[in-house]
């Protein structure tokens, strides 16, 4: 396993030992994203921020403001029906992306809250997809 391999694998431990919580991402809440493979076909599970707004919750394909969009966001996009570790639940959900100005005030609200995706943003020429999870 590589490096960044045992990074995620640790951080995922650390999420389900501790009800969601891992301690370097402060008060960041936290989910665990599991997605389909576009070409595997192979779950993966991916730890990501999210933004709660009531039965909805909002990811962000930011990638830390790289030039491309995350393998997990061209999963969805080929596979919407995902699964939700959100604390100690796990739930099934279906992703939406999410456009024009309802996208933007989800972004701007997210980069209110922490300022990171805001600097996201700057970083790359590219709009970040933000993904709506509603339970299935």
């Amino acid at each position: 396993m590589t490096d960044h391999g045992d990074w995620n694998a640790g951080i995922i431990k650390e999420f389900r030992e501790n009800s969601g919580k891992v301690a370097a991402f402060g008060r960041q809440p936290l989910l665990l994203l599991h997605t389909t493979g576009a070409r595997s076909g192979e779950t993966r599970v991916k730890l990501l921020a999210y933004l709660a707004d009531g039965d909805r919750l909002y990811v962000f394909a930011s990638m830390g403001g790289g030039p491309n969009n995350p393998a997990w966001y061209h999963n969805i996009l080929a596979n919407p029906k995902v699964r939700v570790e959100l604390g100690t639940e796990t739930f099934d959900a279906v992703a939406t992306k999410i456009i024009g100005a309802e996208r933007d005030e989800v972004y701007a609200r997210q980069a209110a809250f922490n300022p990171n995706f805001a600097g996201y943003q700057e970083k790359t020429t590219r709009i970040i997809p933000v993904i709506s999870l509603t339970r299935a």
